[in-house]
Parts: C-alpha cells; structure tokens; sequence
C-alpha cells in the first residue's frame, strides 16, 4: 500500500503542477472557439498563429515544443489573439466573476465638493478701534482699568487732566461772554470777530473729540472742569490696556484697544488643488469643540489672491455672526466645512475607476464579449469621490472599478507580445527561434511591461489634482 502511494503521488502531484496554468488562464482554452462562447463546427480544422508557454505567457514559439521549465507549449489558435486597440484584453466570464471584476456608468451629472479644514477665530479688524486722545495729560480716573471687560457704546472709560484742554476750555467761555456784550451792539465787525472766537474755540475742542454733549455741558455751566472724560464709542471688548491709572498720556498713544465682536473672523487654509471650489459668498459651517453638536453658520468674505509658499495654502476669510452670550472667542480652534456652490455638469467617474501613474491617466472601458480596453483620460477637479473627465470616457460607457491592476497587467502582456510579433491587430507569424533544427524548441520571451506602463492606484484621499 506505501509502495502504491510512493508510486503514484509524484504523479499526481505532476498533474496538478500541468493543470494549474489551465485553471488559471483567463483566455479560452484550446478547442474552445475563436471567441468565448462561440460554437465550433466538429471536425473544423483551426490555423494555429504560435505557441506559448502555459506558465509564462511571455514564452512564444513558432512551432510546438518545451519552455525553459520544461512544460509542453500549448498554441494559440486564430481567433483567440487580441482583438480592438492595442492593449484590448478578453477575459471569459467565469474568470471576470472569480477575480471580482465590478463596473460603473459613465454619468453626467451636478459636481461639487465639501471642502473640510481648520479654522482660527479672530477680532473683526474692521470693528476694532485704539483709544488714543489727541491731547496729553495724566490719567487721573480709569473707569475701565482691565483687559476683556466689556464695554458698552458711550460708556466713561477715564478721565484726563490736560493743561492744554483747561486753556481751552477758559479760551471758549472767555468767547462765550465777549459774544454775549456785543450781542446788541451796532459794530457789525465785532459782533462777526466774537462769533468766529466761539466758533475757534468749539472746533478746537471737536477737533480732540470732545463730544457736542460735552461742550453743551461746558457752555451751559459756564465754568471749565479740572478734567475731561473719555467715552467708548461703541460696545465692545478692552483687548488691551496700555497706559494705567494715574500715568502719563503723550498726545496720539494709545490706551485702551477696544474690538466689537459681534460678529468674528475666522481664518482657513485650503490646499492649491482645492482652490477651483472656492467662491465668496460661498456658505460655511462651523463647529467647536467644547460645544459638541452645536453648529454656526456663516460664509466666505474674501480669498486672498496669493499662497502662503511655506505651506503652499490658500487663506480664506470667513464672517460668521457671534451669539448673544459671546460663545465665539478669538484665538479658538474650530473644525470648518465649506459647502462649494460651484456646481457644474461634467462626465464623472468613480476615484477607483482611474489609474494613474504620473504621466497618465488610464480607465479601462468594458466592451461587448468580455473585452476591456485601456483608454487613456484627461482629467478635471476631483469632487467628493469622483473625477470630473474632460477627455477620453463619453457618457453611458462602462469603466472597470475593481481588478483593474489584473487586466492592466494582461494588457501590458497583450501589447508587449504584438509589439514583438510585428503590431497590426493581431500577431504576426512568430519570428523563427533558435535551436529549432532538433529536440525540444526554443522559444523567447517577450518583452515585459516597463516602470512606466505599471501604473500606481490613484490614490482615495485627498491629491494632487
């Protein structure tokens, strides 16, 4: 019984070694027809074009024989040699079903894209205002003397005592008295000089923004005031305090910034290839971290015109309106969505339906038969997880969306055996190979596919587009 065993077990084992090229081919086998499916009369004589290695399909031979590992070659009949453009590949239907060949429809339709990054929020520049009094003096009362308090519109932010703006004051209601003696006189000169006396006085203190309020205020009491008080003009936030109380105020420094943040800038940097799906007035959403499931809503002010060439990024602008309690505060982090409504008809195809291997693109069409052919495609803006396709696919098409590395590689075979049988649609006779004058005959490989016909996966994520 060991002895039958050792006996037929190298033969079995040869078997499967001879059947297993068979099992694996996804052309038809000898016998089978020109095409898959196609019926043979009996007794029909077929012309065989050449042989080639079952185990490597690169090893063709004019006549039968053996390869360099010692196997029978098997022959490829007329018929059975590629058809269509160079590269066309035909695979029968079991074998489509067994490596998991899907497909998808070349569509027309709407492209856009979610364009997701990291904001910044910032102050409003155009709501932010430096309190910086025209005039020098002491801080002798600071009603608002920390950052971040809120201020409201009108409200007393300190008092200053200036020599210059006492003299000034003395200056208007010295005018103010000399107006009213001459209110009835007769001299007309005069009365005209004390009018323009009141009016000097009353712009040199409108010109250091002292209110009318104020000046009203001062006509009416008809004394001066030791010191001045300066008012917010409008409600905001004290960002910064420069000078405290009781210091010096040089004539133009600043003391206090204030910034109305009603409404909050925020900051975005979007990648060159994305720049085509930018738009202002385009919507924006935002959401924070420590407000989860709370969204703001808001939209694109302006695109600035240049990249930042350390990043190799495009900052977008953003308004977005802040809530009555102030949940937006600059300097946060939040998570931006911008919803491009820069939707345009174009031919899209599924990301993994395209090949691309740096210098081109290539899809592979299903045709009629079991067929596939490789075409070559100009691609547009990628949206969300598809190629918009400006050349190479038309409408209603059919492109392989899976297994397409397998049929790339038998194409690069196909293209590689008709270059080396000398082109045209199907092969040539095969070149006469050495060492056919007796024994086992000789075959020679065909040339392989080079590094640049081995495309690489077009990547799912984000890419260069």
């Amino acid at each position: 019984m060991n002895e039958t065993l050792t006996r037929v077990a190298p033969a079995l084992l040869a078997a499967l070694w001879m059947a297993a090229p068979w099992l694996a081919c996804s052309e038809s086998p000898p016998g089978s027809g020109s095409k898959a499916g196609d019926a043979v009369p009996a007794g029909a004589e077929r012309k065989v074009l050449y042989w080639k290695s079952p185990m490597d399909p690169t090893f063709i031979s004019k006549s039968p024989g053996k390869d360099s590992m010692g196997m029978d070659l098997v022959p490829v009949y007329e018929g059975e040699e590629p058809e269509g453009p160079p590269g066309t590949v035909r695979i029968d239907p079991a074998t489509i079903q067994n490596i998991g060949v899907t497909t998808a429809v070349v569509e027309r339709k709407r492209l856009s894209r979610e364009i997701r990054t990291v904001g910044r929020l910032d102050y409003d520049e155009t709501k932010v205002r430096r309190i910086a009094p025209k005039i020098g003096g002491w801080v002798e009362d600071q009603h608002v003397n920390f950052p971040g308090q809120v201020v409201r519109s009108g409200e007393p932010l300190l008092e200053i005592y200036s020599p210059e703006l006492v003299s000034t004051q003395e200056e208007y209601l010295v005018a103010l008295r000399y107006q009213d003696r001459l209110h009835e006189s007769t001299l007309h000169d005069a009365v005209t000089g004390a009018n323009d006396l009141v009016r000097a006085a009353e712009t040199r203190l409108r010109y250091w923004n002292i209110s009318d309020r104020q000046i009203d205020a001062l006509r009416a009491r008809g004394e001066i005031t030791r010191t001045m008080v300066l008012h917010a003009p409008f409600r905001g936030i004290v960002v910064d305090r420069m000078i405290p109380e009781g210091g010096f105020l040089q004539p133009g420094q600043t003391v206090y910034t204030i910034a109305d943040i009603s409404t909050i800038w925020v900051y975005a940097d979007v990648y060159e290839y994305e720049a085509p799906w930018l738009r202002v007035g385009q919507q924006a959403t935002m959401t924070l971290a420590y407000q989860p499931g709370v969204t703001h809503r808001g939209e694109v002010t302006y695109v600035y015109p240049y990249l930042d060439k350390k990043t190799r990024t495009i900052q977008v602008r953003m308004e977005f309106p802040n809530t009555p309690g102030l949940d937006l505060k600059p300097d946060m982090w939040a998570n931006v969505m911008l919803d491009s409504e820069v939707a345009r008809e174009g031919i899209a195809v599924p990301l993994q339906a395209v090949i691309r291997t740096g210098q081109r693109d290539v899809a592979f069409v299903a045709l009629e038969g079991g067929r596939f052919e490789p075409r070559d495609v100009r691609l547009g803006a990628q949206a969300g997880d598809e190629f918009e396709v400006l050349d190479g696919l038309a409408e209603g098409e059919r492109v392989v969306t899976s297994a397409q590395f397998l049929i790339n590689s038998e194409s690069n075979l196909q293209s590689a055996v008709r270059k080396m049988m000398g082109g045209g649609g199907g092969p040539a006779a095969p070149m006469e190979m050495p060492g056919e004058s007796g024994g086992a005959r000789q075959g020679e490989k065909a040339p392989g596919p080079s590094v640049e016909d081995s495309p690489a996966p077009a990547h799912s994520g984000h890419g260069p587009e």
